[in-house]
């Protein structure tokens, strides 16, 4: 499923999808490689999986999100995200995370999102917090990050 805001198109990220758009500063990296070959044993993990972040006004793609995994046995999926340089610092990865966020809590099984990001990475650390994520500790250097559902009763 395609996601979309109003700068940017999230799609599923495949093999197809990689060559259909151009990618300039964009790299292939090894968790994409991987990403790929598990997809090829469990084609339901596509929407839980990795994501290609485009760029609506210059079609070119920017970076990818998505989660690690379908949601566990505790509704919970972790998010991951990264956009190339150039696209830094002008809001396309809150806007990217805030879209797929808001796309898991439209699953029933999914009560948390979780994150992760250095302790000195200061640019997820506002984002993180932009998006109301609460900092629930410090980890081996990585700060964690949680967001719940609004469970209204």
């Amino acid at each position: 499923m395609n996601l979309q805001t109003q700068r940017l198109k999230i799609i599923p990220c495949t093999e197809q999808s990689l060559s259909n758009f151009p990618r300039e500063e964009y790299e292939i990296g090894p968790h994409i490689i991987q990403y790929l070959e598990e997809l090829k044993e469990d084609s339901p993990l596509s929407g839980w999986g990795v994501r290609l972040v485009i760029n609506k006004e210059t079609n070119t793609i920017i970076g990818d999100i998505g989660f690690k995994g379908k949601p566990n046995s505790e509704n919970t999926v972790e998010v991951g995200y990264g956009v190339i340089p150039s696209a830094q610092n002008k809001g396309y990865a809150t806007e990217a995370v805030k879209e797929i966020i808001e796309w898991a809590f439209s699953f029933k099984n999914v009560n948390k999102v979780i994150a992760e990001c250095l302790v000195d990475n200061f640019s997820s650390t506002r984002l993180l917090e932009k998006l109301n994520m609460n900092n629930i500790g410090v980890v081996d250097d990585m700060l964690k990050w949680q967001l719940e559902r609004d469970i209204i009763v």
